[in-house]
Formats: structure tokens, C-alpha cells, sequence
């Protein structure tokens, strides 16, 4: 996945049980960021700097998403410890993993950022193992990101 590209749609579990689709957020922009690990050092800083900038986000209409190959139970719990208020998705048969093309060789996902467009285009693609860049890229793209 590319600049330009519509963002693959996927279904995934709220913590209510219930089920949305990715594509219910089209229409506003929305930071959809893949990491390797539930529970892990760079995981944990990278989810919990989102954590911190969800009300600022949100203010701005930006949604976040988050991803990773754990189950859904290990993400919720992964939610509270880092007090996320944001769709933390289970991808344990990697499928949304291996759509967004973020599937690495040992079975995890990599670090990737997608900022996605209203419109459901992907506008940016950050990668990299550490999360800082992940978040100041972010930050950026919010900024300008019509509301």
C-alpha cells in the first residue's frame, strides 16, 4: 500500500463486542498505525503517545486506529494498560496485516503508519522501528488535516 491508494477495508471487534468496518470512518481522516506486539517497550510508548494526543486528534476529527497480529482479548487488555479510548484491532489470522502488505518475515506486523484521507486514500506511509517518528509524522499531518 501507497500514497494514493483507497485503504483496504476491514472488520474488526469494539470492545462491546459488536463489529464495524473500516470503512464507517470515510469522511474524516483517521491515523490507522500497525506495530509488532501487544505489551512490548516500543509498542506500549508508541500506543500510549497516541493515547496522549487522542483529544487533541479528536478536537481536529482525526480518528486512530490501531493493529496488530494479537488476538482481541490481548489488545483490550493492551488498551487499558495504556488507557487508549481508540479501536485497538486483533489481526491474529493477519489478513489485514498481509492487505495493508505489513506482514514481516517472523509472522508480526511491522511498524507502519498509514494517514488516511477522507476520502479513504492513503496520504502517507511512515515506517520505521522506532515509534517517535510515527508520532511526530502524525502530529504534522493532523495539523493540516481538514476538519
Amino acid at each position: 500500500m501507497g500514497v494514493g491508494d483507497v485503504a483496504p477495508d476491514f472488520p474488526f471487534l469494539l470492545p462491546d463486542g459488536s463489529t464495524r468496518a473500516f470503512s464507517t470512518y470515510r469522511g474524516r481522516p483517521v491515523i490507522l498505525f500497525f506495530f509488532p506486539k501487544a505489551n512490548t517497550a516500543g509498542c506500549t510508548a508508541e500506543t500510549r503517545g497516541f493515547s496522549e494526543r487522542y483529544d487533541r486528534l479528536q478536537r481536529a476529527g482525526v480518528e486512530v486506529v490501531g493493529v496488530s497480529v494479537d488476538t482481541a482479548d490481548t489488545q483490550a487488555g493492551f488498551a487499558a494498560r495504556c488507557g487508549s479510548r481508540f479501536p485497538m484491532v486483533g489481526d491474529p489470522t493477519k489478513e489485514t496485516a498481509q492487505k495493508y502488505g505489513v506482514l514481516g518475515m517472523f509472522g508480526v506486523a511491522k511498524r507502519v503508519t498509514f494517514l488516511v484521507g477522507k476520502d479513504g486514500r492513503i496520504e502517507e506511509v511512515v515506517e520505521g522501528l522506532l515509534p517517535s517518528p510515527h508520532l511526530k509524522a502524525a502530529d504534522a499531518w493532523s495539523s493540516r488535516a481538514p476538519p
